[in-house]
């Protein structure tokens, strides 16, 4: 078997009705890759769900002693991993094909440091919820300050930027202050504008509490260490954003 290029990392916590489509959907990619699947010691049947995979030798397994969530399990993944690209899917997420081979042609064109793609919204039973959030070419750090257009579960980026800025702060948006920190050092992200990512939507997400997002999202400026007045400047952004993105 080739040695792995992308290193996927996938968390899971009671993943048991998604995951054969999530692990089907990187499985069908045409690079050589490691699927390296976290289980947030889940109470389901997850890894039933997950042991018939291990034979194909590029799936692994790893079970966390307690509940530590999305970030702890990320982070850990990231440190297995051997590809030198890192790419993150959400469990109850799945992709279309073609989607890492395009995004490393992207990431080696553009020297870029990070690439995402474009997510179609889904309802929990896997249709289509008619709706694309778009993502630009180019996705400056200044841009992102005021607007998270950086889906987590879209993301492939190189192996020693994620390790360097590992994901923090759960009860925040850990995601959005890793992307932060690293364009921040690196430069610009580059964005493939096709709905690559299928993102199933829950209420009970992070991002489907809008709520309890935003409040996320705000403690994500405060932990940058932004102060009160930029970080409310920016927040109001956010939101003006986020309307936009959902009408």
């Amino acid at each position: 078997m080739d040695a792995p290029i992308v290193s996927v990392v996938m968390p899971v916590y009671n993943g048991e009705k998604y995951i054969r489509q999530a692990i089907e959907s990187v499985l069908c990619q045409k690079v050589p890759l490691e699927l390296i699947i976290v289980d947030d010691c889940s109470n389901d049947r997850t890894q039933e769900m997950v042991l018939g995979y291990l034979s194909a030798g590029n799936v692994f397994y790893y079970k966390n002693e307690k509940n530590e969530g999305a970030a702890f399990s990320r982070n850990y993944g990231s440190r297995l991993a051997k590809g030198a690209y890192i790419a993150f899917l959400d469990a109850d997420d799945w992709w279309t094909e073609g989607k890492l081979e395009k995004q490393l042609e992207r990431l080696k064109k553009t020297n870029a440091v990070l690439c995402c793609t474009a997510r179609e919204l889904m309802h929990p039973d896997g249709s289509s919820a008619g709706k694309v959030i778009p993502v630009r070419e180019e996705i400056t750090y200044k841009y992102l300050l005021s607007h998270n257009s950086i889906a987590c579960s879209s993301v492939v980026a190189k192996a020693e930027a994620i390790r360097e800025f590992p994901m923090e702060h759960e009860d925040s948006q850990e995601d959005y202050i890793t992307w932060m920190r690293i364009l921040r050092k690196y430069g610009s992200a580059c964005g493939i504008n096709e709905p690559m990512l299928k993102y199933r939507m829950s209420f009970h997400s992070k991002s489907g509490n809008k709520l309890k997002s935003a409040k996320m999202t705000f403690r994500a400026y405060r932990y940058m260490g932004f102060g009160l007045l930029k970080s409310l400047c920016l927040f109001v952004s956010y939101a003006v954003h986020g309307v936009i993105k959902y009408l």
